[in-house]
């Protein structure tokens, strides 16, 4: 089965928690001792029902405040496919933790409290969902039961939001609108019968329905060598495999390929999965791959089709970055820039501008950007970088910033 990742994303008691909870509770993914458990703690805060955020506030301080700090991930399954869900914070100040918890994932659950509509976190998540090419984007227009299941406040709602997202830089990704209600199960799994007058999936059959795998599949081809394999054995003696995960495109037997960054060239001799034989490997296939010939090839190098004439060898260039640290981002600064596995210093030229996520506006000549902050840089490596731009290849555009003397992660880039 393939494994789909998921990020929530809302303002606070937006019912994020509540949610997951509600989802893993129908899919009969929680023990028989939790539900005991939870039970037994919704009775000791006077409730008269479950209280299914329990599940995902995992910290002391998120169960004492009812808020989320840290990004949780929580595991589920159904018949056809495996989940892992990143609860993420709704609060301004954790941004930060919104964008390293979303940064991987191919649907964004946005949570919208039906009595609020639509709130500044709302418009800084769907911003975050654009800036990260997140796929399939599903607004959730959440407790509907606390506006009698109104038709006309949903439409009111998704009126709104209909009109931001347009201002937004969604790009070939996929928005569309739910009614939920996450206390009370409507909508979640099954058909809400409080809401007759929507006709639209459940929030389980679209994550059911969606496909992805073969979007990267058609991008430009990208394996990035994480082992070389070297048995030395009697019976492989002359063995040189080169194993790894194809992040990106199809590689075929046969295929001419280059590797970056020597440049040098060779031809796919077989391609392996196990003790298995293929013809054909595609992204997120994790593959061992031989050569027709013996060249020097070395874990972090990247091999990519010899008919690709632009294969990209980026030493100065522009990113979009998200700054994840408290002391503040300047020009001149040197950070160690890290991309898949290659790690090499960059310099800070300029940061051209900073951008308003939530009035979809850019102010250029700044001077910094602090922490949460998200604006374009232009920068120069040591070395040369094998990355794409993020909005045509998503698995191979983005690296992190290091700060080289606390090792601490200060900021995530997306190449432009």
């Amino acid at each position: 089965m393939d494994i789909l990742r998921i990020a929530t994303a809302g303002s606070v008691d937006d019912g994020k928690s509540t949610l997951i909870g509600r989802l893993l509770y129908e899919t009969n993914s929680i023990t028989k001792d939790k539900i005991e458990a939870l039970e037994t703690a919704s009775k000791r805060k006077g409730l008269d029902f479950l209280d299914l955020s329990l599940l995902t506030d995992g910290l002391i301080a998120e169960r004492e405040q009812g808020i989320t700090i840290d990004v949780a991930h929580i595991y589920f399954s159904t018949p056809t496919r495996k989940y892992i869900i990143a609860d993420t914070p709704g609060h301004v100040e954790y941004t930060r933790n919104m964008v390293t918890g979303a940064s991987n994932v191919k649907v964004s659950l946005i949570l919208v409290d039906a009595r609020q509509g639509l709130v500044e976190q709302t418009a800084r998540h769907l911003s975050i969902a654009a800036m990260l090419r997140i796929p399939k984007v599903i607004i959730c227009i959440n407790k509907m039961d606390l506006v009698q299941y109104q038709e006309s406040t949903f439409e009111e709602i998704k009126a709104s939001l209909t009109e931001l997202v347009a201002q937004t830089t969604f790009e070939g990704q996929d928005v569309s609108f739910l009614p939920i209600s996450s206390l009370y199960g409507q909508n979640i799994t099954t058909k809400a019968e409080h809401m007759p007058w929507f006709t639209g999936n459940t929030l389980l059959d679209e994550l059911e329905a969606f496909e992805y795998a073969e979007t990267l599949a058609h991008a430009s081809a990208r394996f990035p060598v994480q082992f070389v394999i070297r048995p030395m054995t009697e019976a492989y003696h002359d063995f040189r495999g080169y194993a790894g995960k194809i992040s990106s495109g199809t590689f075929q037997v046969g295929d001419a390929i280059r590797v970056l960054p020597t440049g040098q060239e060779s031809t796919i001799a077989t391609i392996e999965k196990f003790e298995t034989k293929l013809s054909n490997a595609k992204a997120g296939d994790s593959v061992v791959i031989t050569l027709s010939t013996d060249i020097d090839i070395s874990r972090g190098n990247t091999l990519v089709l010899a008919s690709e004439t632009a294969a990209p060898q980026l030493k100065d260039f522009a990113a979009q970055v998200c700054w994840l640290d408290h002391q503040a981002l300047t020009p001149g600064n040197t950070y160690l820039l890290q991309h898949g596995i290659n790690i090499t210093k960059a310099k800070i030229s300029q940061i051209t501008e900073r951008l308003d996520v939530v009035a979809q506006t850019a102010t250029e000549g700044v001077d910094s950007l602090k922490l949460n902050e998200i604006g374009r840089i232009a920068l120069r490596t040591a070395q040369p970088i094998s990355a794409d731009v993020y909005a045509k290849n998503p698995s191979n555009g983005a690296f992190i910033l290091i700060d080289e003397f606390s090792n601490s992660t200060v900021g995530v880039g997306f190449v432009q």
